[in-house]
């Protein structure tokens, strides 16, 4: 376990997925993670690469060949290297390797950096492609955060607010966790959107065209707030297990499969690319 921390916040992070398991608010006592309750749902903030959801069949298509790949791909399961730290930084690493190879065709190097920025930390995934050709890629986040705040707290006293004024619309999802090409409107309270214990009964809220890259997660009964700032992820998820005490909050750059479009990578939503030697960069924030 790795361990970074600063005058506001103490992070914990593990080798397993590169997974922050703790964000602690010095300031206030109030530790913001999830904890992993395993009867609930066993993750705190996984990773996600190298595809962000589910694949039709459970197989990724490239280049005419399927490959076994898993609902938010291989890195939450996997053990990254920490390849760097100091006492408000640390740098994990996960290599191509020939199992990585036997279900993920490119030679990469997917590496996650966390840095504490005074009362915020940065979250920010990289990719060196190592092939002599494009490759292929989703990425993204998932943190639970921990809602209501305090013991004693109602999750209905609390709301995600967005950055701007939305005219939003969900992306539905089938049992399956596909989308089945429908949408329904989103009925906001000015820029707030109210939780319930029962909203997430059909599966993650799914945001394609929003104008904010910022949301926060604030209560009616007093003024601590927790916000996830994405300014290079298009796509936005919100979820939670029906009735358990945590908001994902989850920035994309990639997608789940479309119900009957079992496509190549190249041609999965929102996919992303890299050519030979070049490095891809996103940083996402959370702030208290």
């Amino acid at each position: 376990m790795t361990t970074i921390e600063n005058d506001f916040l103490k992070v914990k992070i593990r080798n397993k997925g590169g997974e922050m398991t703790s964000l602690y608010n010095k300031v206030s006592g109030v530790e913001h993670l999830w904890q992993g309750d395993p009867n609930t749902w066993p993750w705190h903030a996984p990773n996600l690469f190298p595809v962000v959801g589910g694949l039709i069949n459970d197989e990724l298509l490239v280049k005419g060949k399927a490959y076994p790949m898993k609902r938010h791909g291989f890195n939450r399961e996997s053990e990254l290297l920490l390849i760097g730290s100091n006492e408000s930084s640390a740098r994990f690493s996960l290599p191509y390797s020939d199992h990585t190879l036997e279900v993920f065709p490119y030679k990469f190097d997917f590496q996650i950096h966390y840095d504490l920025i005074e009362n915020a930390l940065r979250v920010t995934y990289k990719v060196v492609n190592h092939e002599h050709e494009t490759i292929y890629f989703s990425v993204g986040g998932h943190p639970a955060f921990n809602v209501p705040f305090h013991t004693g707290e109602s999750y209905e006293d609390y709301y995600l607010e967005f950055e701007s004024e939305e005219k939003l619309e969900r992306h539905m999802l089938s049992a399956g966790g596909f989308f089945n090409g429908e949408t329904k409107p989103v009925q906001l309270d000015g820029k707030k959107l109210h939780l319930t214990r029962e909203m997430f009964k059909d599966d993650a809220w799914v945001f394609k065209k929003l104008h904010s890259r910022e949301v926060t997660i604030k209560s009616d009964k007093h003024d601590q707030t927790l916000a996830v700032e994405f300014p290079h992820f298009n796509y936005l998820g919100i979820w939670a297990k029906p009735g358990a005490d945590f908001l994902c909050v989850e920035p994309w750059l990639g997608c789940a499969d479309t119900e009957g479009k079992h496509v190549d990578i190249k041609h999965k939503e929102a996919i992303q690319h890299l050519k030979y030697g070049h490095v891809f960069e996103a940083p996402f924030f959370i702030s208290i």
